[in-house]
């Protein structure tokens, strides 16, 4: 399996398929998951003629479990690291949920010499925190309910999590996906528990707003209008007033979990913004 080792050892596991002269599209996943998350994507662009790339960022997945630096500037610094060892350019990256902050940070931190383009899927930016600036915010009870829930029974918070807001099957008349259901446990019980614990603090507490202000490419924001982790809000209608040159399509009644719910639709809207 193919890795890179960071300037301070940590070892990151990547997935590069596709066509390997093709353009590039990257995917940074959300927490506390890892690049299997986006494997549907993936295989459509893929088998669309694309070279496609993601990451398990550390801490979560296949790369190594640092105690140190589970935070969003560290984040984008690793994938950093990956895009200059693989010498990627012009690249489409697409991030959800936690990936889109990391996907911000990369740009406002590293600029966009390399970047082309860039899709924000129920993504954290600007900021999740309610503060006096960012009254549509969640309050900090909220996040302090998700640290205490791992520290009491990690394994039971990640049944419960995706079992209701995450994928929306808390609603009525939705239609459960066990399999779904197992997969995001699997995926959030590879994390380290430093990993599972700090990234609350980096998805939460983390202002994107001078990020977003630096993004200046084509900037595609995706967001269903009954996300339960990240509320359309305080998140995608205002970072789309902040992003130079952004467009913001809505997902009617569109859960946090965009990606897995609406594979096509979003497959579809991800190849336009390529080919645009």
């Amino acid at each position: 399996m193919p890795y890179i080792t960071t300037k301070d050892g940590t070892e990151i596991y990547y997935k590069d398929w596709g066509n390997k002269n093709g353009a590039v599209v990257t995917f940074s996943h959300g927490w506390p998951l890892n690049s299997d998350n986006w494997e549907n994507q993936m295989y459509f662009l893929a088998s669309q003629g694309y070279r496609v790339i993601a990451h398990d960022r550390r801490g979560h997945g296949r790369s190594s479990q640092p105690w140190e630096g589970n935070n969003l500037d560290q984040y984008a610094d690793d994938l950093a690291e990956l895009f200059d060892h693989l010498d990627l350019k012009d690249i489409m990256m697409v991030g959800h949920s936690t990936g889109g902050g990391e996907v911000a940070r990369y740009c406002g931190r590293h600029g966009t010499s390399r970047v082309s383009k860039a899709v924000l899927v129920s993504s954290i930016p600007p900021l999740m925190l309610k503060t006096d600036k960012n009254p549509g915010g969640l309050s900090i009870e909220v996040f302090n309910s998700f640290r205490d829930a791992t520290k009491k029974d990690r394994a039971q918070f990640s049944i419960d999590v995706p079992t209701g807001p995450f994928f929306g099957f808390n609603r009525e008349g939705a239609k459960l996906s066990q399999g779904l259901i197992w997969s995001w446990w699997q995926q959030a019980m590879m994390c380290s528990f430093i990993g599972y614990y700090d990234c609350i603090k980096a998805f939460s507490e983390t202002d994107c707003t001078e990020d977003l202000k630096k993004m200046d490419i084509p900037v595609l924001l995706l967001h269903g209008t009954d996300d339960q982790v990240v509320p359309i809000g305080a998140s995608a209608r205002e970072g789309i007033k902040i992003l130079p040159n952004g467009k913001l399509k809505e997902y009617p009644g569109g859960p946090h979990a965009l990606p897995n719910i609406h594979i096509e639709e979003i497959n579809q809207d991800l190849l336009d913004f390529l080919r645009s």
